[in-house]
């Protein structure tokens, strides 16, 4: 949920303010270093729902990264959007991911790359970064940091990017995993206010121990679906 903004960022388009954002996913993980997913997002604006396509994605990371102390890898994501989205139908989202775990923190980066595909598309610069601790057991704490810089070359003035820093909490809830966050736009272009939150739940695997395996990846990053960026993309 977001106080954002008033004003579409192109005619017709779908604007942020008042806005719920949701995206159920369904990921599968082939092996311990790769995963397959599939997201529908969607947007609930004025008691009209809205679909934003679908989305596929392939990631590839580090084999057993939940259990690495420095741990890397790309995840892939083909998207296709609808017009209240986006101005080109098409989209592929490449997210390199860096992150190291000492002690009771956590560092991930991920210096993401947005391209748009057709004549009004193009190539955006993207980052994000999360600084976590642990407090207890199952419970972390800590900063999530989303931005849009604009056309890669051509970056845009600082305050008609996008930039937001969030608080966020992760936590277990029973078998579930959690996510909750708020987030505060730091430029004119950004979002004023977002709320998220992202509930998890990994099936056990026939015949395994049900604490240790899942038939998904326990990725060492998180899809953020805070908001609406003007190339139409959830972040």
């Amino acid at each position: 949920m977001s106080r954002g903004q008033s004003l579409p960022p192109f005619p017709g388009s779908f604007r942020s303010d008042g806005s719920l954002n949701g995206t159920p996913e369904f990921a599968y993980g082939l092996t311990d270093w790769w995963e397959l997913g599939f997201y529908l997002p969607f947007a609930v604006q004025d008691r009209q729902f809205l679909s934003d396509g679908f989305k596929l994605r392939t990631l590839f990371v580090s084999p057993n990264a939940g259990q690495r102390e420095f741990f890397y890898g790309v995840n892939f994501e083909l998207g296709y959007e609808t017009p209240k989205f986006s101005q080109t139908r098409w989209g592929l989202e490449i997210r390199p991911i860096i992150g190291m775990r000492k002690g009771d923190y956590e560092f991930i980066v991920n210096p993401i790359v947005d391209i748009g595909l057709g004549r009004l598309g193009e190539a955006d610069f993207a980052p994000a970064f999360r600084a976590a601790k642990k407090v207890a057991p199952d419970v972390q704490v800590g900063l999530e940091y989303y931005a849009d810089f604009g056309e890669i070359g051509r970056f845009a003035a600082v305050r008609d990017q996008q930039h937001t820093l969030f608080a966020v909490t992760d936590f277990k809830a029973g078998d579930f995993d959690v996510n909750f966050g708020v987030g505060y736009g730091l430029t004119p272009a950004s979002d004023r206010i977002v709320i998220k939150t992202i509930i998890g739940y990994a099936f056990p695997v026939p015949g395994s121990k049900p604490d240790t395996a899942a038939t998904t990846l326990r990725n060492p990053f998180r899809e953020q679906n805070t908001g609406f960026r003007p190339n139409g993309s959830s972040f």
